[in-house]
């Protein structure tokens, strides 16, 4: 239950961490999704890292991965893509279970499996996902057949709720959480990229945007991520008395990537940043690209007042 004010610890960043371990993802248009196929072992490591550093929810390798892109990419039927989405949160329970073997759980609560289910962009692999511009061309139907058997797949293979997440566009995210219908069971967190303190990276008016997908009974909580930090005080500032659900805050480290290169600079997420966060209505904090379990921990030690 979000809405009760307590606070929960979200994991990093997936592929932030596959890269770290020595596995190069950085072109691959299936991006960690692959890693579903590969080196299961290596996610469900990650996942437990995460776990072990102080997450009270991790989320699936599943945020790239789709029908299409793994018949695509990996030349296997859709059976055999569906099966390698169920993976994901197979992975995900399997990393749970191991973690409350070799802790008791003191001052934590049972960790939560969320399912990622990215944008369609991400599928595109052309950069698309950033600023949403496929989606003026897509009709809603279209958009909700292609969410509809990964939706459908981590529902069926038991997560506690989905993470719609990196959305650049009010009307792809509507889409997704009106197929949620189909699924009267399931919950979703929605989270949108933004391209500065006012805008969702489509263009919408981001408090327009928390306004309409908060009045669907199984959205839980609104949010933003894989978004520089720099953009999240005024964001929240403009969400004041709009919603009563939780808000979900996972930025990017404030490194700055660069297409073809990869990432540059230092990160910028001062001290106080989460914090700050809490004080406008964040209850769902973690991190998005480049944020690692010792920042998760380092997230978890900053706000260990507030935790209960």
């Amino acid at each position: 239950n979000f809405e009760d004010g307590r606070l929960f610890i979200l994991d990093g960043g997936l592929a932030t961490e596959i890269e770290r371990r020595g596995v190069n993802i950085t072109d691959d248009p299936l991006w960690s999704a692959r890693i579903i196929a590969t080196n299961p072992e290596l996610i469900c490591d990650i996942h437990k890292s995460y776990l072990q550093y102080g997450a009270d929810i991790i989320t699936t390798a599943s945020y790239q991965a789709s029908v299409e892109g793994f018949c695509k990419h990996l030349k296997v039927p859709p059976s055999e893509a569906l099966r390698l989405i169920g993976q994901s949160v197979s992975i995900a329970h399997k990393a749970k279970e191991s973690f409350l073997k070799q802790l008791k759980l003191q001052n934590r609560c049972v960790p939560m499996i969320a399912g990622s289910v990215g944008p369609y962009g991400a599928f595109l692999h052309d950069g698309s996902e950033y600023d949403g511009r496929y989606i003026d061309t897509m009709s809603k139907e279209t958009i909700k057949e292609w969410h509809r058997p990964r939706v459908s797949k981590l529902v069926e293979s038991g997560v506690d709720f989905l993470a719609i997440e990196t959305i650049p566009s009010l009307k792809e995210a509507v889409c997704i959480v009106e197929l949620l219908k189909e699924f009267p069971s399931a919950k979703a967190w929605v989270s949108f990229s933004c391209k500065d303190g006012l805008h969702t990276c489509h263009g919408e008016i981001f408090s327009d945007v928390v306004s309409i997908v908060s009045q669907f009974g199984q959205v839980i909580a609104v949010g933003i991520n894989c978004t520089p930090p720099q953009y999240f005080e005024d964001i929240l500032n403009g969400c004041v008395g709009i919603t009563s659900k939780p808000f979900v805050i996972y930025p990017n480290s404030g490194e700055e990537w660069i297409s073809g290169t990869g990432w540059y600079g230092e990160k910028k997420i001062s001290q106080n940043f989460f914090t700050e966060c809490v004080q406008k209505g964040a209850r769902i904090i973690g991190g998005c690209c480049r944020i690692t379990p010792e920042d998760i921990s380092n997230i978890r030690t900053n706000l260990k007042h507030l935790l209960k």
